[in-house]
């Protein structure tokens, strides 16, 4: 009996992930992170526990985050995708969590930092305005084994009054 491989379903998806326009054909059993990474190059979008757990893979579907370890690419077909690479403005100036991350020294090793940047993004559109505890419950679903949160947590205070008031300066 000769094993042969099983056929494998592909689908044609279009999104556009950080305002570029993407055509790509993809396995239907492909992962949304696995699409960013190794078919569109956008390696900033990392994959820690992939069961949805740790957070390192977050990115923002049409505005909203979403697990890219847990869903499929061609669930994303016509979406808006911003990664980690999309949060600086198209001149290259950083995020005010970004600058806020650097000057707080709110990452280490680094692996977290895309899914919380992220995730964060998401939540001060929702609260611009948060206080300690709330940042923290809004950190929870993102894991870092390396800082404690206090540095993060700090630098997402301070991003939220420059979104708040973009000509402020860091108060660290």
């Amino acid at each position: 009996m000769s094993m042969t491989p099983e056929a494998t379903d592909r689908r044609s998806i279009s999104v556009t992930v950080n305002g570029q326009r993407h055509d790509v054909d993809v396995e239907t059993r492909l992962t949304l992170a696995d699409c960013l990474r190794h078919r569109l190059g956008l390696t900033g979008t990392h994959l820690g526990c992939e069961h949805g757990v740790c957070g390192a893979c977050t990115v923002l579907v049409n505005g909203n985050t979403a697990r890219s370890c847990l869903m499929l690419a061609v669930q994303a077909d016509g979406a808006e995708i911003a990664t980690v690479e999309g949060i600086a403005s198209e001149n290259g100036e950083w995020h005010p969590l970004q600058k806020a991350f650097h000057e707080h020294h709110a990452l280490q090793c680094g692996f977290c930092t895309a899914g919380i940047l992220t995730s964060m993004v998401e939540f001060l559109q929702e609260n611009p305005d948060p206080d300690e505890p709330e940042v923290r419950e809004a950190l929870s679903g993102n894991i870092c084994r390396c800082t404690g949160y206090q540095g993060i947590v700090q630098a997402v205070l301070d991003a939220a009054r420059r979104l708040r008031s973009p000509n402020q300066e860091s108060s660290s």
